[in-house]
């Protein structure tokens, strides 16, 4: 217990030092010292501590570069945690959090608001769209796969892959539809962190880290389904309940990081497999550093994109040009 707690805040410590750095790398550089100093002022309330600081030091680190890179990192954690959940209800290693379609309900709601220019909903049209219809897509699927017997892990996938062709097949014809507005749709379904405020954090993270809070409160449960219907019953677990639960939970998570962020990919399904083959698979290790390490991988790309290339790229490429090899390297490597 001691040693899982260091490793967990040997890794916590590990990131908040990547925060300090990704505060401070980009167009104008800014030292570490200086970002350190500037966000202790602003958590402690003491202005006194960057009084010999150029203010525009402040407005870049506080404004423009801390809401991108926090959000950045939540979702990389949500997205981790909701894969790890979904791999461990479904019992199918190539699960993640876009299985049951909630990332093509998000697309399909996104690119109607950006199609006819919704703006009812106020400046977060696009992203309240995105994550209602990603509700809607996990409700429905839920009920395409329900039956006497209860949610089973290969009905569940089944309507997911049919619902994802209906909605990809809707998306293909908005895009023929919008003419010149198609490149803001794409852009959109490629993901990015750009122009991200202290509104998209707070959302992020009341409804990251209350799944979060959840699907960790059933992993003891969620390693007992790993056994088997039969056998988690036997034992005392009402599987229908903690497995309709866990695949909200997940999907809610999975639902608010597509609709702040956009779709990306192999994050979910990454992360999970590389900290399983770290820790081990008991659910009540994996759930909490996959959301440690989801951050990490997904910061860390982030700031490539931001400070290192010439032209920024959307983030969804960069996770599955890097995230594809590795997966086939650590798929090749379990297959003997």
């Amino acid at each position: 217990m001691f040693l899982k707690s260091f490793k967990i805040i040997l890794i916590i410590c590990f990131l908040f030092a990547l925060i300090i750095i990704s505060a401070g790398m980009g167009y104008m550089e800014i030292p570490p010292s200086i970002v350190f100093k500037v966000i202790c002022s602003k958590i402690m309330g003491r202005e006194d501590f960057i009084s010999n600081i150029k203010k525009i030091y402040s407005v870049v680190i506080i404004d423009v570069r801390l809401p991108r890179i926090l959000t950045a990192s939540i979702v990389g954690g949500g997205l981790a945690v909701a894969g790890s959940v979904f791999q461990g209800i479904l019992l199918n290693p190539l699960s993640d959090p876009y299985t049951l379609g909630v990332s093509s309900g998000a697309a399909f709601g996104a690119s109607i608001a950006l199609l006819f220019n919704i703006s009812f909903l106020g400046i977060n049209s696009v992203e309240l769209s995105a994550f209602i219809f990603s509700l809607i897509t996990l409700f429905f699927v839920i009920y395409l796969s329900s039956n006497a017997g209860g949610l089973s892990s290969n009905s569940l996938i089944l309507a997911g892959i049919i619902v994802t062709s209906i909605l990809s097949a809707g998306i293909s014809f908005i895009k023929y539809l919008a003419d010149e507005k198609v490149g803001v749709i794409i852009f959109w379904l490629m993901g990015s962190f750009e122009s991200k405020t202290w509104r998209d954090v707070a959302v992020t993270s009341f409804f990251v880290a209350i799944g979060f809070m959840i699907s960790l409160f059933f992993s003891r449960e969620l390693n007992l389904l790993s056994l088997g219907d039969k056998v988690a019953s036997s034992l005392g677990v009402d599987t229908n309940k903690i497995v309709l639960i866990l695949l909200i939970t997940s999907s809610l998570i999975s639902a608010v990081c597509v609709s702040v962020s956009g779709i990306i990919g192999f994050v979910g399904l990454l992360v999970p497999h590389m900290t399983r083959a770290l820790i081990g698979p008991d659910n009540r290790k994996l759930i909490p550093f996959s959301m440690l390490f989801g951050a990490i991988l997904l910061l860390t790309a982030d700031t490539i994109i931001r400070a290192f290339l010439p032209h920024e790229i959307p983030i969804g490429v960069l996770t599955a040009l890097i995230g594809g090899p590795v997966f086939c390297y650590i798929f090749r490597r379990q297959a003997f």
